[in-house]
Formats: C-alpha cells, structure tokens, sequence
C-alpha cells in the first residue's frame, strides 16, 4: 500500500458539534493524517466549496480530498448538497462519502443516485467507528488513487 499523501484534505459536513468531535477524535485514533475542515450545514458546505463570505480566501478553504457528508443538516441538507457539487463540473470530481445516521432505502438510493462515491451508517459505538475510519483511510488514502483536484483552484 502507498503512503496517504502529506497534505490530505478532508472536509466534514455535519451539524451535530457532539458527532464532529467524535469523528475529529477517531480519524485521528485510525492515524490519517490529514488537515480536517469542518461545516454545519449545505449552505456552509457550498459556501466553502465556492469560497465565498468568510471562506473567501483559499487558506480558510483548501480544496478538499474528500468530503465527509451528514444527510440531515439545516438551511440546505446534504442531499441537496450532494446534487448541487455533483452538478457542478468544477466540484463533480471531489469524492463524496455520506457518513449518517439514516438507514433508510429511500436515503441510500438517492445518495448514490445523485452521485455519492459511499455510504456509510454512522457507528454507535466509538470502537466501530474508530475502525470505520481506518477502513475509510485505507480505501480513499492509501489504496486508491485520488482525482486530481487542485484544478482551476
């Protein structure tokens, strides 16, 4: 397996501040290193991706290697993200994991059809989701090879 690049971005949707926390801590447990961003809702998260209002300036808005999303945000929720940076051709490349507490066919199947890469049920436990984020690392960072995503940015 290859070395996780240095400068790894990840950038995480959610708007439970408990749920940040927790998955901030186990990425960190499953030792990937990477410079973590964090947003609280869809308005938020398009805000960063298009650098606008307080993310305006690139170094408050590094482009992400891959976006970690919650489906149930305020103000715009992470369906209606997913769809908007999927139909968005600057954005379309960046690799989407949809990383949520619902199991719902209904939400699976729209995820993916609207062009998410995965999708995850969020852990109950912080032992499980501690190995779901070295799952994640293994997979995204070391084993596959990621877009190239610094274009035009």
């Amino acid at each position: 397996m290859r070395e996780a690049k240095l400068h790894t971005t990840l950038l995480l949707a959610d708007d439970d501040p408990d749920d940040r926390l927790l998955i901030k801590e186990a990425l960190e447990e499953s030792r990937l290193v990477a410079d973590l961003r964090s947003v609280e809702d869809g308005e938020e998260l398009m805000d960063y991706l298009h650098r606008r209002g307080r993310y305006a300036e690139s170094s408050a808005s590094p482009h992400p290697d891959l976006i970690l999303l919650d489906l149930k945000m305020p103000r715009k929720s992470g369906h209606q993200a997913l769809e908007e940076i999927k139909a968005t051709p600057e954005l379309r490349c960046i690799p989407i994991v949809v990383l949520t507490t619902s199991k719902a066919e209904e939400d699976i199947a729209r995820a993916y059809a609207s062009g998410a890469n995965s999708f995850i049920v969020k852990p109950t436990s912080f032992g499980t989701l501690i190995e779901a984020m070295k799952t994640l690392r293994g997979y995204w960072f070391e084993l596959i090879t990621l877009p190239p995503g610094r274009i035009g940015r």
